[in-house]
C-alpha cells in the first residue's frame, strides 16, 4: 500500500484521472471540483489507506439508452475512488 499512496504513482493516477473526466459519483464531487477537496482531504485519506480503514463510496447507477431501444446501467464510482483504483492498477501491472 506504501506504493499505491507514493506522490510520483498518485501524481500520475490522478493526471490520468482528471484526462478521463467523468462524471460525477455519488458525491457529486466533480473532477474541476477534486483537487480543491483532495488538498484538504488526502491527509485522512491515506492515513485511512495505509491502515486498512479506507471503504470506497456507494456506486452511482445510471442508465443510458441503447441504440436499438432498451437501457444499459453503468455504475459510477467516485473522483476519489477512480484515483485510488488508478493508483492500485499502475502498482499491480507497471508499465501498462
Amino acid at each position: 500500500m506504501e506504493a499505491v499512496v507514493e506522490r510520483n504513482n498518485l501524481w500520475r493516477a490522478y493526471e490520468r484521472v482528471m484526462r478521463n473526466k467523468g462524471a460525477a459519483g455519488v458525491d457529486g464531487l466533480t473532477v474541476e471540483e477534486f483537487k480543491a477537496w483532495l488538498q484538504g482531504h488526502w491527509p485522512s485519506v491515506r492515513a485511512a489507506l495505509l491502515a486498512g480503514d479506507y471503504m470506497p463510496a456507494a456506486i452511482r447507477k445510471v442508465e443510458i439508452p441503447k441504440p436499438n431501444g432498451g437501457v444499459r446501467t453503468l455504475g459510477i464510482p467516485t473522483v476519489l475512488d477512480r484515483l485510488i483504483q488508478q493508483a492500485l492498477l499502475q502498482v499491480l501491472q507497471p508499465g501498462g
